[in-house]
């Protein structure tokens, strides 16, 4: 049997429907569907419904569960489950406790048989604390505050603005009282607003405008980041699941502007370690397949295609960990680049704006140190001239006038702030009204018409959480659409201040400090420090950060260092952490810490660690390589063990794995596998000397809840109580609202017990 075979059987045992008739039939069975040697677990989980019983699917492999199924027929004890988009057929007897049967596909024919049992949530389900305990830690916050967990983590009343291409709608997301978050429309010109599409039991994740009469919007299931598409009309009907694949991820790659029935399309659907690209029809859902990644070829990271859907060039991962750019001449693929991992070298739009067809804007560090902007001929091979570059940070960011022969407009970077360079005169004058309106905070275009006549504008700070605004150029008109949480006042908020300070072997390192609003000089407050995730090519920003806004609001600082591997400061720094996670990048934290205790604003003794992800990772790692540093912290959704981290990272990661090796280290050298035994927390849980609360979602693809439950199960075996949140409605991170707010309830309680008024309490055990 083929691959590709092997992946669909799977892939359609997803689309099972079963509802059967008897009360005895009420619960779950679980069969196991082998494969070509493999087996994929699969459970059906039947419940009463109004006509008959309704069933859903989980695939525990997958971390996939709670899919719905669709109808299936009982006659005289033969089950009989059918779906005609997978050309698939289930038949079985049922016998008691059991169904025997026979699951058909494709020509070919596997024995299924189910058998009755009991419904099973992810992970160590006797780990997690009860809601009583959660609560009774939450209610240990007691200070009379002006502002409320819920005043920074609502859902803002409306966000997400977008503007229609013709600018006679804008499109935003919209909460309703209960905290769910509907799609909605507003008609520019008479201000009325409808309802498009309601959140049902999964969130919209996000929406983009395909055409002036259609949007397509995302969704997945539980957070398991298998997401769909679907479109909607500006009416609301021909609202459809576009990409009806279950078990597959899609995602928008592409608008195509000079073709508005169709948009580009990626997804894992013929091989689920593998996106590829598709045209899809944005009305009828129709795809129609661009390019497959052969057996054997080397997996491709990313596609690039020009303004009328042409597939131009590819960009594949070579021997694991370098990266090739090809460009199609003559209609074959040909190698431009070979970038080692760290440099760059990616298209960042093809140039319309030429006689040449091969010209492109490129975004590339292999002429030194910074990514900078270039103007290339792809087809000979050359670099035309540098366009923009900056000699601390790296630059990518350029953004072109379709309505003006895609002229440059702008270029944009992160720096200490977000720096935004003017080019065209068209856009100077766009820009210099914008300065005079709105001073000096940052102000950002974030859409505009097709003819340029209205701009969308985002106006931040690091105390304004963010306002839109709609900008006529012809009436030279700027008006306030929506402020977001407009009940935080920004004289309230504290300020986040930029520093710099050398680590321990000589590296520059930045970061942000943030204080509270009423900050006296002298104080030593209790501090959080947050390392951000990721860890390689992400970094942490200057602007509105709720987190911070909430610890200093009751009495904390916050500390947020861009620790070597962290990315916008050129390939040397990038690479510097390759191979020294948990080692020298934790000491980089380390060394933001100490910097800013001697800065005189911290009490030593009153430190916390505090993150998600890889910053989970550095809460355990901190908490064992340096224990006596952090009074207390807080994991969330973080790796506590290297090995286990490195055997349950989702499919479509598998073609990362050895850059994955790269970052962190690989299991299959000794001297490495040594390093991440030293390293993995969950192996040493006996140094963590101070109190910690360990925060998971259940769904998670990324991180496995064994991550969690490990660290959780080692501590409480010592005979440690671990405060321990698992959300069962959730992936990697907290989406829904009162989950959120959940969460940080807790987080305060926390804090408030390690932190305030008194020295953090060893743990016993």
């Amino acid at each position: 049997m083929t691959t590709l075979i092997k992946y669909t059987i799977i892939l359609a045992s997803l689309l099972f429907g079963v509802a059967i008739q008897a009360q005895e039939l009420k619960g779950s069975y679980s069969g196991n569907l082998e494969v070509q040697g493999t087996q994929m677990e699969l459970i059906f989980n039947i419940s009463s419904a109004e006509e008959g019983y309704e069933a859903t699917l989980d695939v525990p492999a997958q971390g996939a569960s709670g899919i719905k199924l669709d109808s299936v027929s009982l006659q005289d004890n033969r089950v009989t489950i059918n779906s005609a988009k997978m050309r698939m057929t289930y038949s079985g007897i049922l016998k008691g406790e059991t169904i025997e049967g026979t699951y058909k596909q494709a020509g070919q024919e596997f024995p299924l048989n189910l058998n009755r049992t009991v419904k099973k949530q992810p992970g160590n389900t006797q780990l997690p604390s009860t809601e009583a305990e959660l609560d009774k830690l939450a209610a240990l916050e007691t200070g009379d505050y002006k502002y409320s967990v819920e005043d920074y983590f609502k859902t803002p009343e409306a966000y997400s603005f977008q503007l229609s291409p013709d600018g006679k709608y804008i499109a935003y997301m919209k909460r309703r009282q209960s905290g769910e978050r509907d799609l909605y429309l507003k008609e520019t010109a008479t201000q009325k607003e409808s309802l498009l599409k309601a959140q049902g039991e999964d969130l919209i994740r996000g929406f983009y405008w395909a055409s002036k009469d259609r949007i397509l919007y995302l969704q997945d299931k539980g957070g398991d980041e298998n997401y769909h598409v679907f479109g909607v009309d500006v009416d609301g009907e021909n609202d459809k699941d576009l990409t009806p694949f279950e078990g597959v991820r899609v995602n928008i790659i592409a608008a195509l502007k000079e073709d508005e029935e169709h948009v580009i399309v990626q997804m894992n659907r013929d091989n689920p370690q593998q996106e590829e690209p598709y045209r899809l029809n944005i009305n009828t859902g129709e795809v129609t397949k661009l390019y497959t990644v052969e057996e054997g070829d080397a997996p491709v990271a990313g596609y690039n295609f020009d303004r009328k859907g042409n597939l131009r060039a590819i960009t594949k991962v070579v021997d694991g960990v370098n990266t090739e750019v090809q460009y199609k001449v003559d209609g074959e693929f040909r190698r431009v680049k070979l970038a080692e991992f760290g440099d760059s070298f990616g298209i960042s739009s093809f140039n319309p704006n030429t006689e040449n067809p091969d010209d492109a804007y490129v975004v590339s560090n292999l002429d030194g140190d910074k990514i900078e902007i270039q103007h290339y001929d792809l087809k000979e091979n050359k670099k035309i001239k540098t366009v923009y570059s900056n000699d601390t940070f790296d630059v990518s960011g350029i953004t072109l006038s379709r309505k003006r022969d895609y002229e440059i407009d702008y270029f944009s970077y992160s720096g200490e702030k977000m720096v935004v360079v003017p080019v065209s005169e068209t856009y100077k004058k766009v820009y210099a009204r914008l300065k005079e309106e709105f001073g000096e905070k940052q102000f950002f275009t974030v859409g505009r018409t097709d003819d340029e006549s209205q701009y969308m504008v985002r106006v931040t700070s690091d105390k304004i959480v963010g306002e839109y605004y709609l900008y006529d150029v012809e009436k030279d008109k700027i008006t306030l659409l929506y402020t977001l949480l407009p009940h935080l006042k920004a004289k309230d908020m504290a300020s986040m201040k930029p520093i710099t300070f050398k680590s321990r072997d000589g590296f520059t390192l930045h970061g942000y400090i943030t204080l509270p609003a009423d900050y006296k000089e002298g104080q030593k407050l209790p501090l959080i420090v947050n390392p951000h995730g990721g860890p390689q090519g992400i970094r942490d920003n200057w602007g509105f950060n709720p987190e911070a806004q909430l610890f200093a609001s009751r009495g904390y600082a916050t500390l947020h260092v861009n620790f070597r591997v962290s990315g916008g400061y050129g390939k040397e720094f990038l690479k510097a952490g390759f191979g020294e996670i948990g080692r020298k990048a934790m000491d980089d934290v380390e060394d933001g810490v100490d910097f800013v205790i001697d800065q005189g604003w911290v009490d030593k003794d009153k430190v916390a660690i505090y993150g998600a992800s890889h910053g989970g990772y550095a809460v355990l790692r901190g908490m064992t390589k340096t224990p006596e540093k952090y009074a207390c912290g807080v994991d969330y959704v973080g790796v506590s063990n290297l090995n286990t981290f490195m055997s349950t990272i989702p499919p479509y990661w598998e073609k990362y794995r050895d850059m994955l090796y790269k970052i962190w280290y690989n299991p299959e050298v000794a001297e490495e596998k040594k390093i991440m035994d030293e390293i993995s927390p969950a192996l040493h849980v006996d140094k963590i000397k101070n109190p910690l609360f360990v925060v998971q979602g259940a769904n998670d693809p990324r991180v496995n809840i064994d991550e969690a439950d490990q660290i959780v199960k080692s501590l409480r075996e010592r005979g440690v109580e671990v405060p321990y949140m698992v959300k069962y409605d959730e992936g990697h991170g907290f989406a829904k609202e009162e989950n959120r707010l959940d969460l940080y309830k807790a987080m305060m309680g926390f804090f408030a017990e390690h932190l305030k008024d008194k020295k953090a309490t060893p743990l016993k055990g």
